[in-house]
């Protein structure tokens, strides 16, 4: 029997201010979630253990402020990130349209300091929204576009895909690191 192999992953949560980004990590590390909103200054990380067929992979998320305030931090936390996790806001506000529309900024925020590296978005706060009434061709489009791996309508809240979104990430990582460990 093979001994168990062990891989370390830095995936970078980014998106604007409010999105739900250290909601969503707090949801799938812990399973609680916190109703008020405590601004995320500079960044901050949290491990996760996961075991993955045997093997043993370290998950180290990196919660980055979105505040324009911290723009000038953010190369330094994004350097030698595996992965990235785009968030934005699924609600019918400013806060949701701006965060939308700033997807574009984020990829090639992070596309700029680590290159290509595997992307995938979280729409958070489905909870707040209608979700048989959500138009998804929107963001589908800038999947396709950008070749981001998908996309996910998560609620920090309630737990609605949170598990399903993080662990498609992990996966993909754990999958490509797998087969270049084995060649």
């Amino acid at each position: 029997m093979n001994d168990p192999q062990k891989f370390r992953f830095k995936i970078a949560v980014i998106g604007d201010g409010q999105v739900g980004k250290t909601s969503l990590i707090k949801r799938f590390t812990q399973s609680t979630f916190e109703k008020d909103y405590v601004k995320t200054l500079g960044a901050q990380f949290s491990k996760y253990d996961k075991k993955i067929e045997g093997d043993e992979a370290r998950l180290i998320f990196w919660d980055i402020a979105g505040q324009e305030d911290f723009l000038f931090l953010r190369p330094s936390f994004y350097r030698e990130s595996s992965a990235a996790i785009i968030v934005y806001s699924l609600e019918e506000n400013e806060l949701g349209k701006k965060s939308f529309d700033h997807i574009t900024n984020w990829y090639d925020n992070i596309q700029k300091f680590c290159g290509i590296i595997p992307i995938i978005i979280f729409a958070n706060k489905v909870d707040l929204v209608e979700e048989d009434d959500y138009d998804n061709s929107k963001i589908q489009e800038i999947v396709d576009k950008m070749g981001f791996l998908g996309y996910y309508l998560t609620s920090a809240k309630t737990g609605q895909r949170v598990n399903d979104a993080f662990n498609s990430i992990i996966s993909n990582l754990y999958n490509k690191s797998k087969a270049l460990s084995d060649v």
